[in-house]
């Protein structure tokens, strides 16, 4: 309930409609099958702007991935972050497990949800693309048949710079590229050509913004 107040009543009519979002490649987004979004990741809204790109029904079956250290740090941050983002919140340090570190994260696509990753594991600078670390490449063999699906976000840093706690209207453009499976490739080679064509969505919209 929570959950969809927030995003119903707060979120949606804030990114949709105060600072709008143009999206390229709308019809490469599965709206009724679990899959696993991969962006790139320069704001704390790029979260946010994700998931509204689902219609209201889904926003329930949506799972951010996000750094336990940031988001579960006190219990007031814990309990929004779990009870109204519903994040999977993973370690980003490296811990002694009989537990796969991304179980949490392939038990959810079983259980019919989707989830947001973002492959370069923090934010970065507004404009800049780090490399995307081999996470990604792991959970692709570890759900092989769940589609992932690379977006790239221009805007977002703009909006909610990183180190910064007010927004600032700021046209945010989505391009969504066509979906991918792991196939035969290596852990490390699926991470990089999911890599690649996400910088390939970055050249397209640069190309779109020199042609303005």
């Amino acid at each position: 309930m929570f959950k969809w107040l927030f995003f119903g009543f707060i979120v949606r009519p804030l990114v949709l409609f105060i600072f709008g979002v143009h999206v390229r490649g709308r019809e490469n987004l599965p709206l009724d099958i679990p899959c696993i979004i991969v962006a790139n990741h320069n704001s704390h809204i790029d979260t946010l702007v994700l998931m509204s790109l689902f219609p209201m029904r889904r926003i329930r079956t949506l799972r951010p991935v996000a750094a336990a250290d940031y988001f579960m740090k006190n219990r007031w941050i814990k309990w929004f972050s779990t009870h109204v983002i519903g994040i999977i919140a993973l370690s980003r340090t490296v811990a002694k497990t009989h537990t796969h570190p991304l179980e949490a994260v392939r038990k959810a696509l079983e259980e019919g949800q989707s989830v947001i990753i973002f492959p370069e594991g923090s934010r970065g600078e507004a404009g800049q693309m780090e490399k995307f670390k081999s996470g990604i490449g792991h959970l692709a063999k570890m759900a092989p048949l769940v589609p992932i699906i690379p977006i790239y976000i221009h805007g977002a840093g703009k909006v909610l710079p990183k180190g910064e706690a007010l927004l600032v209207p700021f046209i945010i453009d989505i391009f969504i590229d066509k979906p991918l499976l792991i196939e035969e490739d290596t852990t490390h080679a699926f991470t990089e050509r999911l890599e690649s064509r996400i910088k390939a969505l970055e050249d397209l919209n640069q190309n779109n913004l020199t042609q303005v």
